[in-house]
């Protein structure tokens, strides 16, 4: 993060708009599952991709999916601190510089903030994508986890080229070259 903020029209909250656009196609498609599809159904696509609707009351991997209840305060309480932190950050960032970053900040923000909208309306989140090859499945997904996803591996990208950077001397892309 950056000692020096910069002003709030050249910060990474510039950004924001791509947390919304997650926000909003990620509880569209939810809606959408919701109303035309009942727990369980499944619509094959492709051979290695399904539709289904799966309600995931853990986090990812349905990790603690069968804890109780108390999961669904505990990730939500993670998501809404992780959220306000992120936005924070999103604010200390010279867009000028952090393109990559503020965009997988933003990404992320729009996924944690995607899932936490189910957990407080239904205490557990809608999957519905369903990908797998032959006899392996994997964990149903949605809009959320995907942005999730790839604004973490746009955060790893990021501070992989930081590091490149410093390894050779040269300074930070310049604007709008990350």
């Amino acid at each position: 993060m950056s000692e020096d903020k910069p002003g709030i029209g050249s910060s990474g909250l510039r950004y924001l708009w791509v947390a919304v656009l997650v926000i909003v196609v990620d509880q569209l498609t939810k809606f959408w599952i919701e109303r035309n599809m009942v727990l369980g159904d499944s619509i094959h696509v492709l051979p290695v991709f399904d539709i289904v609707r799966a309600h995931n009351t853990g986090a990812a991997f349905s990790f603690l999916a069968t804890a109780g209840g108390w999961q669904r305060w505990m990730f939500s309480g993670v998501a809404v601190v992780v959220s306000l932190l992120l936005v924070y950050w999103l604010r200390t960032l010279n867009l000028a510089t952090h393109k990559l970053l503020a965009t997988g900040l933003t990404l992320i923000l729009g996924g944690a903030i995607g899932n936490v909208i189910d957990r407080f309306e239904h205490g557990y989140v809608v999957d519905f994508v369903h990908a797998h090859w032959g006899d392996a499945y994997f964990a149903a997904f949605n809009v959320a986890d995907a942005g999730i996803s790839i604004g973490a591996v746009f955060v790893v990208l990021d501070a992989l080229l930081e590091w490149l950077r410093g390894r050779t001397g040269t300074k930070a892309a310049p604007a709008g070259k990350e």
